[in-house]
């Protein structure tokens, strides 16, 4: 089983905090330079004495004797933590949760859990309630995440939901973290407002990028996909105040049964009406939530759906196209789409089975989401010299 982000079984050695808390690793009692920001104390050999001053304190082995106030033992079955990593901590439910880590090129954050979109194969089904504990939550976090993380992401939910709140997260980005490049997935519906795509604009973050899914050339396939009528009209206009205010987009285009047969027609409503986005993400599927859920509806083979894909790819690319593929080993793809290919699964959830021992491929390839055990194509197979 693959260490988890999230994990219950956190155990108080001492007294422990009423509420919720969150804090930054730290891996050396010495003092640091940290402008009082709120640090916990990770404690890996047994120690006959905790040093007072930390916010926390999560020890790999039970101890005896500690006086200090919200000491605990870590649960099993937790990612490693490390240096410079940021937990929540709920005392109340012993859950500990990762929400940062300093080391991982994958790191997102969750800003809700609500959407107006509904999608067939939708990873992270949609919740009605009031979430905006996350978002207060993540204005704590975003001073406590390294400057020298290289991007991170937004993700929901629908951030666009968010209205101005979400504006003042990028704000709060930019200001703490200038040089960190920000990828937001976004169905796009709610920057059709003209107004709230220029209010994104004008906050000029350096790097940003909004993530938008166009899942059909027709309006009416396109909504079928997300549950959602009208949809289609609002995500093409909200890509356009995007654009034309100044803000880069990416579409992105998850493969299944009810898209890839109109791939090549998708790639050229794209090339004739949609040249100036920045970047278009070819997308194979995560078998989690809906996916899972409906699974005997959505699931195609890769080596069924090779020739619009390449199709699809030959169209983009001769227009000029930024064109990637997502989340396909490169055994299911024909050679000449392997240059395309990306390695773009999150590194925790990231495997390669069995079949890929001995597989001359493997280093460039982008393996399986851990989901995939789920069902696998019939081209998984190593290549071999």
């Amino acid at each position: 089983m693959m260490p988890s982000l999230s994990m219950p079984g956190l155990r108080a050695l001492s007294a422990s905090s009423a509420r919720p808390f969150i804090g930054r690793i730290r891996e050396h009692p010495a003092p640091a330079a940290c402008g009082g920001a709120p640090e916990i104390l990770l404690v890996r050999p047994p120690t006959q004495s905790l040093p007072p001053g930390f916010r926390a304190y999560l020890l790999a082995e039970p101890s005896t004797g500690v006086s200090v106030p919200d000491a605990y033992v870590l649960p099993p079955g937790l990612q490693p933590l490390a240096e410079g990593d940021v937990v929540r901590v709920e005392p109340s439910t012993g859950r500990l949760s990762v929400l940062y880590r300093r080391a991982s090129l994958s790191n997102s954050l969750l800003v809700t859990e609500r959407c107006d979109n509904y999608c067939l194969m939708c990873s992270q089904p949609p919740r009605k309630q009031d979430d905006s504990w996350l978002l207060d939550e993540l204005m704590e976090l975003i001073p406590l995440i390294s400057p020298d993380t290289r991007e991170l992401g937004i993700t929901g939910g629908e951030p666009g939901l968010l209205g101005v709140r979400l504006l003042q997260l990028v704000e709060q980005l930019k200001m703490h973290l200038p040089g960190t490049a920000i990828h937001m997935l976004s169905n796009g519906r709610s920057f059709s407002e003209e107004d709230f795509a220029r209010r994104l604009a004008r906050i000029r973050h350096p790097d940003l990028m909004v993530g938008i899914p166009l899942y059909s050339d027709l309006p009416e396939e396109h909504d079928h996909v997300v549950q959602a009528r009208g949809a289609y009209d609002e995500t093409v206009r909200g890509i356009l105040n995007l654009k034309r205010s100044g803000v880069r987009v990416e579409l992105r285009v998850v493969i299944h049964a009810f898209t890839h047969e109109r791939l090549p027609e998708l790639a050229r409503f794209i090339a004739r009406n949609l040249l100036f986005v920045d970047h278009v993400a070819l997308m194979g599927l995560e078998l989690m939530g809906f996916a899972k859920t409906n699974l005997p509806r959505l699931w195609v083979d890769p080596l069924d759906y090779q020739e619009p894909l390449r199709e699809a790819v030959r169209v983009m690319n001769r227009a000029g196209l930024s064109t990637s593929l997502y989340n396909h080993p490169l055994c299911v793809l024909p050679a000449d789409l392997h240059a395309f290919a990306r390695k773009s699964i999150s590194d925790w959830k990231n495997v390669y089975f069995p079949e890929c021992e001995g597989c001359s491929l493997r280093e460039a390839c982008g393996g399986f989401f851990a989901s995939s055990a789920l069902k696998r194509s019939r081209g998984i197979a190593p290549v071999l010299p």
